[in-house]
């Protein structure tokens, strides 16, 4: 399918949305994944430090946080109960709209990984690799810490 193609089937979903996890939303009946990111799983957890003992020994205390529950939380709290603009161009396996949601002029799916609640998925997209690269370079969100990729942990869960 050619890009033209895919612009010109363009479809348009705006409204309010339900944030179902920190890359999914409903907005009225259509299911929306925010294409070209993947967000921790709202039963995953991540480590992240909350004590670091000596430069020299180098030893940090890490404990356990529910960081698919922090995405999902920072998606809702960014979008705050307005409305949102998707472009969808596509669905998934699951028949649901693969779109870039707006918040105004703000890129969610871009947002999401620029400050850590998300990683880019690279298996599907390239867009997001330089946002997940300055994420990961700040420490910010999950970067924090360590972390199961979303795609593996779902795997292993």
């Amino acid at each position: 399918m050619s890009y033209l193609f895919q612009i010109a089937n363009a479809e348009e979903i705006k409204g309010l949305a339900k944030i179902i996890d920190g890359d999914t939303v409903h907005i009225n009946s259509k299911k929306i994944r925010l294409e070209g990111i993947d967000a921790p799983e709202i039963k995953q957890q991540c480590k992240k430090n909350f004590l670091k003992i000596s430069a020299y020994i180098g030893f940090n205390f890490t404990k356990d946080y529910s960081c698919g529950v922090v995405s999902k939380n920072k998606l809702i709290e960014k979008i705050n109960n307005t409305e949102i603009n998707c472009i969808s161009t596509s669905k998934d396996r699951y028949k649901r709209y693969l779109a870039t949601c707006y918040k105004e002029k703000i890129n969610l799916n871009k947002w999401m990984v620029r400050r850590g609640y998300a990683v880019a998925y690279k298996r599907y997209s390239k867009d997001y690799v330089r946002d997940e690269n300055y994420a990961r370079e700040n420490k910010l969100g999950i970067w924090q810490g360590k972390f199961i990729r979303p795609e593996k942990w779902r795997k292993l869960n």
